[in-house]
């Protein structure tokens, strides 16, 4: 037989033996880690990392290693082409180990997404992590695919690539960056998948639903999706209302704007109304007069009584407020959760009576429903305190004296 003939024979049998060596050494991988994971169900990690997938990549390395090891048993062989040939091999076996890399990392991020796996928590998002893995891990294999195919040392190409390192920086630098970032993020809890963030500098206002490598994904409430590279949250600030929800309460400040005109001593036909709200049976007394309250530090009740003859329709309806709040069962009583009605300094637009709470509940749907049955409740009672609402285009004091011109000239 001619030597090229022998040459190509060989090849051949060589090319065959390394495509049935996959799906052997795969068939065997499969057969016995099954058995294995069937026998051990609770083995930790280890069913996540010899993952199906990651199998199949293993066995995809079989090939190009049969190929380096039996290349030099092929006779008849050009020295040349059998070390081009086997270089190539090497070149496909570096390729193939990266993907083995690349695939067990994206397990492990699958994994720790659906808490798999030995004390995996949601605590934080590991895929910048992953990526960063990823990326190394091609920037080596790159490397030493060409070193094989070059037949050179690696070390060769590294020392090379000093004199480009300035270039590199400069490629990589909001990689860079943005790895500095998710690092500090991630080791002072900064920010996790599922926090409601504010950022008004960038338009995000929502949901943090992705946290990769060099870009943070926040789904607003429109349903758009703010993408804000990681290293900017580091460089600008940003609100996390994760406390909020911790605490199981949601705050409500936010103030009546009582017209100044309406505000007066009580009339002792007001005084004797007062005595029939259940409501204020706690904080009103017509002997007594407006009772102090022994939590007035915290509440912006009076410290001391009193007197019924000079208490204001404001301060009732401050009280009449207060007890609104503490009887209402949605609004949250306990340690941190702070409950006051108080009046602010007069302005412009009126007194300002602000209330002060939170509802017992974080979602927001129903916190502004709460919120607005407090709020339709005070303006609806407001009248029988003989209090309104200032209104710049149609002010009360106004319309009292137009009611009064009107009554006088049907009079006359």
């Amino acid at each position: 037989m001619e030597p090229w003939a022998q040459a190509t024979s060989g090849l051949m049998v060589l090319a065959l033996l390394a495509f049935v060596s996959r799906f052997v050494v795969q068939g065997v991988l499969f057969h016995f880690i099954r058995l294995w994971r069937r026998a051990m169900p609770g083995a930790g990690w280890a069913p996540i990392l010899l993952h199906d997938h990651v199998l199949v990549r293993i066995a995809k390395i079989v090939p190009s290693v049969v190929v380096q090891l039996g290349i030099h048993w092929v006779e008849h062989l050009p020295a040349n082409g059998s070390k081009a040939i086997a270089n190539v091999a090497t070149a496909l076996t570096v390729y193939h180990v990266v993907r083995v890399i690349a695939t067990l990392l994206s397990e492990i991020n699958d994994a720790h997404d659906r808490h798999d796996g030995p004390k995996v928590t949601q605590t934080n998002s590991i895929k910048s992590y992953v990526q960063l893995g990823k990326l190394m891990a091609y920037i080596i294999g790159a490397l030493l695919i060409a070193a094989a195919i070059m037949d050179r040392s690696p070390l060769l190409l590294l020392s090379g690539l000093g004199a480009m390192s300035a270039v590199l920086m400069l490629v990589f630098k909001d990689t860079i960056l943005s790895f500095v970032a998710g690092v500090q993020i991630a080791s002072n809890d900064m920010m996790r998948v599922g926090d409601w963030i504010e950022m008004p500098q960038v338009g995000a206002d929502g949901f943090v639903v992705d946290i990769a490598l060099n870009t943070v994904k926040v789904q607003n409430w429109d349903k758009t999706i703010t993408t804000i590279p990681t290293w900017k949250l580091m460089s600008d600030s940003f609100k996390n209302w994760r406390g909020m929800f911790n605490s199981g309460g949601r705050r409500i400040l936010r103030a009546l704007h009582i017209d100044a005109a309406t505000v007066h001593l009580l009339t002792p036909q007001e005084r004797a109304t007062l005595s029939n709200i259940a409501l204020l049976k706690g904080y009103w007394s017509e002997r007594d007069g407006l009772l102090a309250q022994p939590e007035a530090a915290q509440n912006a009740m009076p410290t001391q009584a009193i007197a019924p003859e000079m208490v204001t329709n404001l301060a009732a309806f401050k009280a009449y407020a207060y007890a609104y709040l503490m009887a209402h069962p949605r609004i949250a009583k306990g340690p941190g959760m702070f409950l006051l009605a108080r009046t602010l300094e007069p302005s412009p637009t009126g007194i300002p009576l602000q209330l002060y709470c939170y509802t017992a509940t974080t979602v927001w749907v129903e916190y502004e429903g709460i919120q607005g049955e407090i709020f339709d409740h005070l303006i609806g009672v407001m009248p029988l305190f003989g209090l309104a609402l200032y209104q710049r285009s149609s002010d009360y004091s106004h319309r009292q004296i137009v009611q009064a011109l009107q009554h006088d000239g049907d009079a006359a």
